[in-house]
């Protein structure tokens, strides 16, 4: 675990840190500028969206210019939409934040491989605790976004623009980071070596779960987490009291991640996704006892847990549908998986919440969760068929 590891699992933090800050003020921003309460949470879905529309390109970039000049492109467009959202808000026009953040996405598709980076930068016995390494680099974001977020919503008159000014310095320090990394070189194609077709790889059954799984842990987490500022709101709660909700969610959702890879080779990479679908089940339970501070401390903090079990595992479960060659299509499949899902999620998120109330959402929640368990429960009974 040398510098190379730790060094991307901080690029994966100030990502976080991204992420979070949008979470936690985007939806309140979007509320105050949407010419309707239901669409509140369009800034975040085009967060999303854009990374949904931007796998495909992000795909070309890594293949044709490398690991680091593409991730450092990603970055230059972190900087610029954050700009771009400082000045939405400062002009009040909801339309250019939501077309900010759609931009943005294609900072969230770029980051969204560092996971995938990290397993490259180890050796292949050391592939699981890699990734769960980088991804333990979120608790920066944890501790960070949050306290970003409420520290500098007021540091212009025009609330949360000193939030989105902040981030654009999160992308330079993560420039700054991201020139000491060194990743492997580029794998050489030989003619007609390009491994198997998309359709080929995405038709294996270990693959379908993986990405299932992925999509849907990550669509549930979403679901709840981008209504809980508007579900806090709407409790009289105070923006502090949501902040640090958000920082214990996201403390579940990458704490783990210094132990889980040793889980997964010690456990099996379906049963650590089993607890992960469990957590997620208690969590829901948790939600539906009431809306008071403590439980949706609770709650949210379970689903970050249960949400690192299922998506760190879905995530190692893949490294066994593709070879070096079909990498970067299949990774790219990965995450249009994931950002569909969530960028639903983020739609469904904001009708729900602010149509139908927080406890609605939480019992509409139970299915995706049980169609994942279900997947696991089904590959777990294929592969000892297979035995």
């Amino acid at each position: 675990m040398n510098r190379h590891l730790w060094l991307p699992a901080i690029c994966q933090g100030l990502f976080l840190t991204n992420n979070v800050t949008f979470i936690a003020i985007n939806g309140l921003v979007g509320f105050s500028l949407a010419p309707l309460g239901w669409m509140a949470t369009l800034p975040v879905m085009g967060y999303v969206v854009g990374g949904a529309l931007s796998t495909g390109l992000v795909a070309k970039t890594q293949h044709r210019f490398g690991r680091k000049t593409s991730f450092q492109l990603g970055l230059a467009v972190a900087l610029g939409s954050a700009l771009l959202c400082a000045y939405a808000a400062w002009s009040k026009n909801f339309w250019l934040l939501c077309t900010a953040t759609l931009v943005a996405g294609y900072y969230n598709a770029n980051a969204n491989l560092y996971r995938f980076a990290a397993a490259e930068l180890a050796l292949p016995a050391w592939r699981e605790k890699a990734v769960s390494m980088v991804m333990a680099g979120g608790l920066i974001g944890a501790v960070l976004g949050p306290n970003l977020a409420a520290q500098t919503r007021t540091l212009t008159t025009v609330p949360f623009m000193g939030a989105y000014l902040a981030l654009a310095g999160v992308a330079l320090l993560s420039m700054g980071v991201l020139t000491f990394i060194t990743f492997p070189a580029a794998l050489m194609k030989k003619a007609g070596d390009e491994g198997r077709p998309l359709r080929e790889i995405m038709r294996q059954p270990t693959f379908i779960v993986a990405a299932a799984c992925g999509a849907l842990s990550y669509g549930v987490m979403n679901l709840l987490m981008a209504a809980t500022p508007l579900a806090m709101q709407q409790c009289s709660l105070p923006f502090n009291d949501v902040a640090l909700v958000l920082e214990w969610h996201v403390i579940g959702m990458f704490a783990p991640g210094f132990f889980t890879g040793h889980l997964i080779k010690r456990l099996g990479v379906l049963n650590i996704m089993g607890i992960g679908v469990l957590l997620n089940a208690i969590c829901i339970a948790v939600a539906l006892t009431g809306v008071d501070f403590q439980q949706f401390l609770l709650a949210l903090f379970l689903l970050g847990l249960g949400w690192n079990f299922l998506f760190t595992g879905s995530t190692t479960l893949s490294l066994q549908t593709y070879s070096p060659q079909e990498k970067d299509r299949a990774q790219a499949a990965l995450n249009f998986f994931v950002f569909a899902t969530t960028a639903l999620s983020s739609f469904a998120s904001g009708v729900l919440v602010t149509t139908q109330g927080w406890q609605l959402l939480n019992a509409g929640s139970l299915l995706p969760v049980a169609i994942t368990g279900a997947a696991i429960v089904w590959l777990k009974a294929r592969q000892r068929s297979a035995v």
